[in-house]
């Protein structure tokens, strides 16, 4: 049986030698690493750590997390701190770090745009404006972000990059340390809706390219007649979109693994968690491709495989409204980053059960400072810990189908998933002795993972949480009963049972609390 299940996880189209690639099947996406899917558990470093000094606490903290990913910035201008001179210092010490630490790796390009801004660049580029022309709000005041429509910026931006993605090749070419590569970060413009420069101003007063009336199902017409009120940021987003897309396109010509973009999304204000912001440029970068423009940037920039939201809002229906918009048939669901709090680690499994190819937390190695609060992420280590030894199985069942989750939301105590022939009951806070039901948690954090291995057969895991299978319309143990409970894990695809759970772990539920534990479990009609 072992065997069997081995052979199952195997995909004979794909070989252990082919780069990282993105890959869809009947609807679901899945990252391949070396010929199989592989689900990231990141974590995302804060924006200054990818520095020597600021490795050791890095490493420490991802073996803490129990994280498989590390996603580190490259600084432009640090990388090119003179024009056609290239550092590759950190990079390398990154992939050698990431190999010695049995990690993969994302790396992020913080080039021209930074969370909308222009911070990172080198100095050869900010202090030369006549060059690489600043952006102009509306008053005819110049600010601190690069204007998309510069030839001028764009070339240096993608040479740069250029030599980045060659010099991955070169170092990774054969080992695929390095999974994905993000284009710029939060690309955007802070501090003004469009560009109001005299050439910005010459293309907004005359027609909306062929290319986006196309993509977006449009009459011809001004920026104004065919968007209206949202002309100016649609505008926006199109340039943008556009110069991202050129710089990866380059960049995947030299080293072909996926490329994305990351998103500060439109996020509500915390006392009005049902309404959206409005004000592009002020509340979030202007052109981005938040949740209404995703559609217009995947049509604008094709060279991007996926993007990824940054989402740190703990709304519950905001947060899986926002996962909606990005999980798309040409979008796979990648949260590229989220809040580092234990309040956000049960959209972990909301983003699993949704069948995203990883979550990645923002600033959880340890610097002492954080810009989003210096909160603790026990939380997301536990989940790591729980799902990392069993990922690969993970990934293969959400990129099948066959996995479900169960989250726990204020007021609800329990939860139905549906498999067919087969129902589980999902009762959330750690169960109550003589079977009575389980309370809920006070902060409402406990979740269950359920997966379909076989007709009767399910890989079961959770936190405060407890499962028990039922007939549809059944209770539980009238016409069912459990014929095996093994707790285990897999190694190299290959189960291995530890245990059997029976009499007290069953007779009332499969019952989890923090402690990591995984079952097997095989269901019998009778």
């Amino acid at each position: 049986m072992a065997l069997l299940l081995f052979a199952s996880f195997a995909i004979p189209q794909l070989t252990a030698g082919e780069a990282p690639r993105l890959v869809k099947q009947d609807g679901r996406h899945a990252l391949f690493v070396d010929g199989r899917p592989y689900l990231i558990l990141g974590g995302q470093i804060h924006n200054s750590s990818a520095w020597p000094s600021e490795l050791p606490q890095v490493w420490q903290s991802m073996a803490a997390m129990h994280a498989n990913t590390l996603a580190a910035p490259v600084y432009w201008e640090q990388f090119e701190p003179q024009p056609g001179h290239f550092d590759y210092s950190i990079v390398d010490q990154l992939v050698e770090g990431a190999r010695a630490h049995n990690l993969h790796l994302i790396v992020l390009w913080f080039g021209t745009w930074k969370n909308g801004n222009m911070h990172y660049v080198p100095a050869w580029v900010k202090s030369d404006p006549k060059r690489f022309p600043l952006l102009i709000r509306g008053d005819g005041e110049p600010i601190d972000v690069l204007s998309a429509l510069s030839r001028n910026t764009l070339e240096a931006d993608k040479a740069a990059l250029v030599a980045l993605a060659r010099h991955l090749k070169q170092i990774d070419g054969e080992q695929h340390t390095v999974l994905l590569l993000q284009v710029e970060n939060e690309p955007g413009t802070m501090g003004s809706v469009r560009d109001w420069s005299p050439e910005a101003n010459r293309l907004f007063a005359g027609p909306v390219p062929a290319d986006l009336l196309a993509a977006m199902h449009k009459q011809p017409g001004t920026w104004i007649q065919v968007f209206g009120g949202d002309a100016d940021e649609n505008f926006q987003a199109y340039y943008q979109a556009r110069f991202v897309n050129e710089i990866a396109a380059a960049g995947k010509a030299e080293f072909a693994i996926p490329y994305y973009v990351n998103v500060w999304v439109n996020e509500p204000p915390p006392e009005l968690p049902q309404r959206q912001l409005d004000s592009p440029g002020k509340d979030y970068p202007s052109g981005g491709a938040v949740q209404r423009l995703v559609g217009l940037w995947r049509a604008m920039a094709p060279a991007i495989d996926m993007i990824g939201p940054d989402i740190y809002s703990d709304d519950s229906d905001y947060y899986r409204a926002t996962m909606k918009a990005y999980e798309r048939p040409d979008n796979p669901l990648w949260i590229a980053e989220t809040g580092r709090g234990d309040s956000y680690a049960k959209f972990f499994f909301y983003a699993l059960g949704d069948g995203a190819i990883g979550f990645s937390p923002f600033g959880v190695d340890q610097t002492g400072w954080n810009v989003l609060g210096d909160l603790p992420w026990k939380a997301h280590a536990d989940n790591f810990a729980l799902i990392g030894p069993i990922s690969r199985e993970i990934a293969q069942l959400e990129f099948e189908g066959k996995l479900k989750t169960a989250v726990e939301e204020p007021g609800h105590t329990s939860q139905e998933l549906d498999f067919g022939e087969w129902q589980a009951t999902v009762a959330y806070g750690f169960p109550q002795s003589d079977g009575k039901r389980a309370p809920g948690t006070k902060d409402a954090h406990a979740v269950a993972l359920v997966a379909q291995l076989g007709p009767s057969e399910f890989l079961v895991t959770g936190i405060d949480s407890s499962v028990i299978f039922h007939l549809p319309g059944k209770l539980p143990w009238i016409h069912s009963q459990i014929i095996s409970a093994e707790q285990g894990n897999y190694e190299n695809g290959v189960w291995k049972p530890l245990r059997l759970w029976n009499g007290d772990e069953t007779d009332h539920a499969l019952s989890f609390n923090e402690k990591p534990a995984v079952l097997r479990v095989k269901m019998q009609r009778f």
